[in-house]
């Protein structure tokens, strides 16, 4: 039997939840409208230009790494060096940065990053090395699967020097090449993005910091102040603990949008999809596990409690509106029901809403595929749920062609 008790607890389950979906939808809409842009400050012609250094990891990028290079090595910026670094690549990838590295041999180094030695995630070794070899004041990282306007580098120095930052991140596009990740993303996003917004990262007065990794230009004094790629060594996330640790320590980084300037790829079909969320949530539940499964917890809710429970509040509200005919006027638990079902409808409207603003607005892509936020909340929640069994057994997390067991990763070495 269905009590009366039953009923307001999940309406108030369902309220949090619809309140939280408006809150992302408001904030979604506002980080759009007041987020800076990556744009063009005027500059006195006779101004000196700092050396920047531009550090490319790559592990297995053969397919992505010669667009990136045409790219980088075409920038309007008069003054900058490229630090090519392999990172233990079975393709191709080394035999491509040799051939760039001859042909422009006055800007462009490729070197091997060697064995990673214990405690280091791979990529964090090839950045270090990439530092060590550099001569820059300015250090830009990027990812070796990212395109760049021919105008971003001197752009992105501009806005440096403008808001006299110690780093800046911009924002990229992201491709969705396969069908997946045109479905799960822009959900995804909306999680990532409002948590990670220009908004907060921006302020000084909060404690959110993050570094897009596509691309980041850093000067060379804070990343050495706060203690190069050494301190995030075992972090697999590594662009957002850097950016965390840089506002942690109170340097200024200023995150714009630059969509129009680079592009990158966060997943490349479901399987790097499905590896991606995984190293974000694996990580997090070596650290903390109460915090982490209660994220989870919260997650899962948000995606699907809607929609699990719209052909129960249907039923349920017509159910008792046939009552109502039957025997008389609604009474307090029929409005209850009738409440419950229409907040729950509101939050699904709400969430395909968000998810198709976010299509259009931060994936760039057609807001029809919001159509599938069901499909997308089912694989997310499925990749939490698994991520926590896999968590409490091994902690296992396949990343790059590497495989990272977390216990080994929980306690940093300072």
């Amino acid at each position: 039997m269905i009590t009366t008790v039953f009923i307001i607890t999940v309406l108030i389950i369902t309220i949090g939840i619809f309140g939280t979906w408006l809150y992302f939808l408001i904030y979604m809409l506002k980080s759009f409208k007041e987020s800076p842009t990556l744009r063009h400050f005027g500059e006195p012609s006779n101004r000196a230009f700092p050396l920047i250094s531009v550090i490319v990891p790559a592990r297995n990028e053969e397919r992505y790494i010669t667009k990136c290079l045409d790219g980088l090595v075409k920038q309007n910026y008069p003054n900058f060096e490229i630090v090519l670094v392999d990172d233990s690549s079975e393709d191709g990838t080394w035999e491509i940065m040799q051939k760039y590295s001859t042909r422009y041999k006055e800007r462009v180094i490729a070197l091997q990053a060697g064995v990673k030695p214990g405690g280091w995630v791979g990529k964090n070794w090839a950045c270090y090395r990439g530092y060590l070899r550099c001569k820059g004041q300015l250090l830009l990282f990027t990812d070796a699967d990212t395109d760049h306007s021919t105008s971003a580098m001197k752009l992105a120095e501009q806005n440096l020097r403008r808001y006299n930052a110690d780093a800046v991140t911009v924002i990229p596009k992201l491709l969705c090449k396969d069908l997946w990740t045109k479905i799960v993303l822009p959900m995804l996003s909306i999680f990532l993005h409002t948590r990670f917004s220009c908004l907060r990262v921006n302020n000084p007065r909060t404690k959110i910091g993050y570094f897009f990794g596509s691309f980041y230009l850093i000067t060379r004094s804070s990343y050495e102040a706060i203690g190069t790629h050494k301190i995030v060594r075992q972090e697999l996330v590594e662009d957002g603990a850097l950016g965390a640790e840089l506002k942690n320590k109170k340097f200024l980084i200023r995150m714009v949008r630059g969509e129009s300037f680079i592009t990158a790829l966060w997943a490349r079909d479901l399987d790097t999809l499905w590896h991606g969320m995984r190293r974000l949530v694996i990580p997090l539940y070596s650290r903390n596990k109460t915090t982490t499964l209660l994220m989870s917890v919260a997650v899962v809710f948000l995606l699907l409690e809607p929609f699990v429970l719209l052909p129960f509040s249907i039923w349920l509200a017509i159910f008792h509106i046939e009552l109502s005919f039957m025997y008389g006027p609604a009474n307090i638990f029929h409005l209850l029901v009738l409440f419950l079902t229409t907040t729950n409808i509101l939050t699904i409207l709400l969430i395909f809403a968000s998810n198709g603003i976010q299509s259009n607005l931060g994936v760039f892509q057609s807001p029809f595929y919001a159509l599938f936020c069901p499909l997308a909340a089912l694989v997310i929640s499925s990749c939490f749920a698994s991520c926590l069994i896999d968590a409490r057994k091994d902690g296992e997390v396949k990343w790059r062609g590497r495989h990272y067991n977390m216990k080994e990763y929980t306690n940093p070495l300072q």
